[in-house]
C-alpha cells in the first residue's frame, strides 16, 4: 500500500488526500515554536540526501512551518499568475512545479509522523491543518489568471516543441485543474471549496477514530488458558501489552486493521475467538465517542455533491475517469465476474471445513471466527503442514537481509549497508544506504517493522524526498509494517503473510527508489491508484522463488535450512484458501465502489443497513466471510487515498499474474530480467501512461487468465 498524505498542494500542484493519524500518546517536546531560524523545518537538511532531521524536529514546529510554507508558496504562484510576460512552458509549468518546497517538505514530514509516531500534540495540529491545506490547494487550482496560464499553453501543446515528459506534464497540469474545479463559476468555485474544507475534516476524524477505536476495542482476558493455542512467546507479548496499559496481570490482543485477526488462526477457545472476532468487525459502528458511522454519511453526500459540482454522476465516475479502469462499467464488470465463482469456492471451502469441525465433534457451524484456526487444520491434514511450523525458519533479520534485499541484489545489482549514525523517530527504525550496480549511492531506505500503540495499522510504503532531476533530489524511502515485537532477548519470528507483506512493501520502495525521472510531479509512485499496486504485488513473487526463499528460510537457532518437503508444502498450499481470500476482498472492494456510486439524492440513513444490502445485492453476503474491511473502519475508502480505487489490487493484480509468468518465461531471477523491468516500468514512474508502460514491459496488453489460475476461479 501507498500511504496518501495530508491534504496539500505539493511541489507537483497535485492533490492528495488526508493520512490517517495514530492514537494520542506523550506530547513531550510540544511547546509552540515561533517561526525562525532555529526550526529545522525551515531549511533543507543537511543530512544524507536531505533526510529528515529528526533528533532536532519537535513537535511545535509543524504548525509555523505550514503556515510559513503555504505563505510561501501563495506568493511563488501569484507571481507566476501575474507575470507579465506571456506564458511559456519554462515560465508557468516548469515554475509550478518549483513551488511550495517548503511546503512538501514539511507535508511529507509531518503525514508520515502522524502515520508513524502520532500523539495528541500532532493530532490537534492534523485537525488543525487538514482544511486550512484545502483551502490552500483551493487558492492555487481555482486561481482564473494561474489556469489562463495553463490552458493557453495546452491550446498550443504541440507547437511548443516539447519532449514527451515535458509535453505529459502540461497535459497534466491541465486535467489537474480542470478536475479540481478551474473551469467552473465563481460560484461554484465557492461551493468546492467549502466541500474540500469539510472533506478533508471529515477524513482526518475518520482515520483518528480508527486507530482510536481499535486501540479501545482490543480485548482483555484475565488467564493463559483463554489463550490457548497461542505461543508462550505471543501470550508473554499480551502479558506485557496488558500491562503497559496499567492492567498487571492480565492479557491483551490488540486488534489489526483488517477484519481477520491474526490470533484466530491458533486459538482453541472458541468463546475467546468470538470476542475477538466480535471487538473487530464491530469497530465503528456500536456507539460511543469514535463511532464513524455519521461521519460515513456526511463523507459519502459531500463527495457525491462534489462530484455532481464537477460533472459527474457520482464519485466513482469522477475518480476512476483518471485511472487506468476509467469507468465505473469497467470496475463492476470485473467485480461482478469475480464474485460468484469466488463465493462459490468460499462455500466449497466451508464445507470442508465443516467436515473438520463435525470429525472433532464440534458441534457447531463454521462462522467467520472460526475460519482461520480450520483451515490451519485443513491445510495440515491436506498438506501435512502447518503454519506455526514455518515460523522458526522465518526470522525477520533473515528474511530481510538473506530475502527482501537479496532478491533485490540479484534482480538489479543493488546492495544495502546499514546505518546507526543518522536520527530516526523511534530507536526500532532502522535506515539503509542504497548502492546502485555502478556503486553510485541510490537512495536511502527507512525500515519501521514493529506495531506500536501510536502507529496506524497496515502496512505501507512512504517517500519523505523523491526524486526528480530537476530538483536534484534522490529518494529517501521508508517501509512501514505491523509486526507484534516480542520480548526483550527473543526473535522476531513472522507468519508467512508477513513475509510476503514485507516484499510486497518493498516492491513501492524500488519503484520510488529506482525513479529516474525529470519532473516531481512523476515521481516514484506518482501513477493511477489501480496501477499503483502492480509493481509491489510482482515483487511478491521473489518470496516464494526457490533461490530466494532457500536463502532466508533457516531455523532462528540452528540457521538450518527449511526442509525441502516443508518448501515444498508451502508451494503446494499457494492456492488453498484462495476462495476465502478471494471473497473477503472483493466484499471490501464492492462496498467501496456502492458507496461511491451513490448520487447525492441516495445517500442512506443507516450505514450497517446499507452495507448488508449491498452485499446481498452483489452476491457476496456470506456470514462466514466478512469484508476484509467493513465500512465503519474502511480507512482506505473513507480517509482517502484509496476511495473508490479498492479495486486496485485486484486490477494490478492482472497485470502482476502477467508479469509473473514473463519473469518465468524468461529465466526468473536475473540481472537482465530486472534491468529490463527496471528501465521499462519502474524507472518511469508517473511519466509515461501507465498502461502503455506495462506494454513497453510486456509486449502486449494484458488478459485475465493467468489472474484466474492463480485465483483458482477458472474452475468448473
Amino acid at each position: 500500500m501507498i500511504r496518501p498524505q495530508l491534504l496539500v498542494i505539493a511541489a507537483s500542484v497535485m492533490l492528495a488526500h488526508a493520512a490517517p493519524s495514530a492514537l494520542a500518546a506523550t506530547a513531550a517536546n510540544s511547546a509552540p515554536a515561533a517561526i525562525s531560524a532555529q526550526n529545522p523545518l525551515l531549511k533543507v537538511s543537511p543530512l544524507p540526501f536531505q533526510m529528515p532531521q529528526f533528533g532536532l524536529i519537535k513537535d511545535g514546529h509543524y504548525a509555523p512551518a505550514f503556515a510559513e510554507g503555504m505563505k510561501r508558496q501563495l506568493a511563488e504562484v501569484n507571481a507566476i499568475a501575474n507575470n507579465r510576460q506571456a506564458p511559456t512552458f519554462e515560465n508557468t509549468i516548469v515554475a509550478l512545479e518549483r513551488t511550495g518546497q517548503l511546503l512538501h517538505r514539511v507535508q511529507s514530514i509531518f503525514s508520515n509522523m502522524t502515520s508513524t509516531n502520532t500523539n495528541s500534540v500532532l493530532e490537534a495540529v492534523e485537525v488543525d491543518v487538514s482544511p486550512k491545506l484545502a483551502a490552500h490547494g483551493d487558492a492555487i487550482t481555482l486561481n482564473p489568471k494561474l489556469f489562463a496560464r495553463i490552458d493557453t499553453l495546452y491550446a498550443k501543446r504541440d507547437k511548443l516543441g516539447l519532449d514527451a515528459e515535458s509535453l505529459r506534464l502540461l497535459e497534466r497540469y491541465h486535467t489537474d485543474f480542470v478536475r479540481a474545479g478551474a473551469k467552473l463559476s465563481d460560484a461554484d468555485k465557492e461551493k468546492l471549496k467549502a466541500y474540500n474544507a469539510e472533506q478533508a475534516g471529515l477524513e482526518t476524524a475518520f482515520a483518528q477514530n480508527v486507530l482510536k477505536e481499535t486501540n479501545a476495542k482490543s480485548i482483555v482476558v484475565d488467564t493463559r488458558a483463554e489463550l490457548a493455542g497461542m505461543t508462550d512467546s505471543d501470550i508473554d507479548t499480551a502479558a506485557a501489552a496488558a500491562k503497559e496499559r496499567g492492567l498487571t496481570g492480565k492479557f491483551l490482543i490488540a486488534l489489526v486493521n483488517t477484519s481477520g485477526q491474526p490470533p484466530l488462526a491458533v486459538l482453541t477457545d472458541r468463546k475467546t475467538r468470538q470476542r475477538l472476532m466480535d471487538a473487530s468487525l464491530n469497530r465503528g459502528s456500536q456507539g460511543g465517542e469514535f463511532d464513524n458511522r455519521a461521519i460515513v454519511l456526511k463523507l459519502a453526500k459531500l463527495r457525491a455533491e462534489r462530484a455532481t459540482l464537477l460533472g459527474y454522476a457520482n464519485y466513482a465516475a469522477y475518480s476512476l475517469e483518471d485511472q487506468t479502469a476509467k469507468t465505473t462499467t469497467a470496475v463492476n464488470t470485473l467485480l461482478s465476474e469475480l464474485a460468484k465463482p469466488a463465493v462459490a469456492n468460499a462455500r466449497r471451502e466451508a464445507a470442508d471445513l465443516q467436515q473438520v469441525v463435525d470429525a472433532e465433534k464440534g458441534g457447531f457451524q463454521v462462522a467467520a471466527a472460526d475460519w482461520a484456526i480450520y483451515t490451519d487444520k485443513l491445510r495440515k491434514q491436506r498438506f501435512n503442514f502447518d503454519e506455526n511450523e514455518l515460523k522458526p525458519y522465518l526470522e525477520l533479520n533473515s528474511v530481510l537481509n538473506n530475502g527482501v534485499f537479496f532478491a533485490a541484489n540479484k534482480l538489479y545489482g543493488i546492495s544495502f549497508k546499514q546505518r546507526t549514525d543518522l536520527p530516526v523517530y523511534n530507536p526500532d527504525v532502522r535506515v539503509y544506504d542504497v548502492t546502485d550496480a555502478n556503486g553510485k549511492p541510490l537512495a536511502l531506505f527507512i525500515a519501521d517493522f514493529y506495531a506500536r500503540g501510536n502507529k496506524h495499522g497496515g502496512a505501507w510504503m512512504n517517500e519523505y524526498v523523491s526524486q526528480s532531476s530537476l530538483m536534484g533530489t534522490h529518494p529517501v524511502i521508508a517501509n512501514q509494517l505491523n509486526i507484534p515485537k516480542p520480548p526483550a532477548g527473543q526473535p522476531t519470528l513472522l507468519t508467512f503473510d508477513e513475509v510476503t507483506t514485507m516484499f510486497h512493501e518493498f516492491g513501492h520502495a524500488l519503484h520510488g527508489m529506482f525513479s529516474n525521472v525529470k519532473y516531481p510531479r512523476f515521481a516514484g509512485t506518482s501513477v493511477p491508484s489501480d496501477f499503483v499496486e502492480y509493481p509491489s504485488q510482482v515483487n511478491e513473487m521473489w518470496a516464494v522463488w526457490p533461490e530466494v526463499l532457500q536463502n532466508y528460510a533457516k531455523h532462528y537457532q540452528s540457521g538450518a535450512a527449511m526442509p525441502q518437503e516443508l518448501l515444498d508444502k508451502v508451494t503446494a498450499a499457494k492456492k488453498f484458501n484462495q476462495g476465502f481470500m478471494t471473497t473477503e476482498y472483493l466484499s471490501a472492494a464492492l462496498l467501496d465502489q456502492r458507496w461511491h456510486q451513490l448520487a447525492p439524492s441516495q445517500i442512506p440513513t443507516d450505514v450497517l443497513a446499507f452495507e448488508a444490502a449491498s452485499l446481498k445485492d452483489a452476491g457476496v453476503d456470506y456470514a462466514p466471510v466478512p469484508p476484509r474491511y467493513r465500512t465503519s473502519y474502511f480507512s482506505h475508502s473513507f480517509s482517502g487515498g484509496y476511495s473508490a480505487a479498492y479495486y486496485a489490487y485486484l486490477w494490478s493484480e492482472k497485470l502482476d499474474a502477467e508479469s509473473v509468468n514473463w519473469f518465468k518465461e524468461n529465466g526468473g531471477l536475473t540481472r537482465k530480467n530486472g534491468d529490463w523491468f527496471r528501465s521499462k516500468l519502474l524507472s518511469r514512474g508517473g511519466s509515461v501512461d501507465a498502461l502503455q508502460l506495462f506494454r513497453d514491459f510486456r509486449g502486449r496488453d494484458a488478459t485475465v487468465e493467468p489472474l484466474l489460475e492463480r485465483r483458482g476461479l477458472n474452475a468448473k
